[in-house]
């Protein structure tokens, strides 16, 4: 038995509700940004993945018009900072509705530490920052997906295994439904089956 939902009949907040109660765990996207005025941003987006390896393309949707989306469309420019567990409380408060032109680095009290390839800054705490250059953007309804092409990545020594980010040590954060979060838990490790292999059984 299930409940079934026609979404042309639902409030558009009912289908965000159920849309992110559904898709899930989500990781976040911590996107850090400046303004052309040179105001830091720093704000979480969960609607965020991998769109390309060759070339590395990373991309967030902002629902809305935020101020990431903003800075990004005035410098061509960001930085997704991995969301660790440690900094949890952090990442809550950032995404705070602050005036525009308020820092959220400095309202909250998250450290900073200057960009290698982009103006923005990094998050200091945050064990992987992808320096973005902007690729395109593409406006869908009420929200627009930003495309950002990686230009550079850094990685904290504390989390490298062999020179190889190890999730246990970087302990991201994501996102659920409502006002639920997600630590990583328990790690699987399940290798994918080749189709020789397959095929012997």
């Amino acid at each position: 038995m299930r409940t079934e939902f026609n979404v042309s009949r639902l409030e558009p907040t009912a289908v965000y509700r159920l849309l992110t109660a559904s898709v899930l765990p989500r990781p976040i996207a911590w996107v850090s940004t400046v303004s052309a005025d040179g105001v830091d941003n720093l704000a979480p987006h969960s609607f965020f993945t991998v769109s390309s390896a060759t070339p590395p393309i990373v991309q967030f949707t902002s629902v809305g018009r935020k101020d990431s989306l903003r800075n990004v469309e005035a410098t061509g420019q960001f930085v997704v900072n991995l969301a660790p567990e440690s900094l949890v409380e952090e990442v809550n408060r950032t995404a705070t509705d602050f005036p525009h032109g308020v820092s959220e680095f400095d309202a909250v009290g998250v450290a900073r530490e200057p960009g290698a390839r982009v103006k923005a800054s990094r998050v200091a705490g945050s064990p992987v920052a992808l320096e973005c250059e902007l690729h395109s953007t593409l406006r869908l309804g009420d929200s627009t997906v930003v495309f950002g092409r990686v230009v550079h990545i850094a990685v904290h020594e504390s989390v490298l295994t062999d020179g190889h980010p190890e999730v246990t040590r970087m302990r991201p954060l994501a996102r659920l439904g409502k006002d639920e979060w997600s630590t990583l838990g328990e790690v699987l490790d399940l290798r994918r089956i080749r189709y020789a292999d397959w095929q012997d059984g």
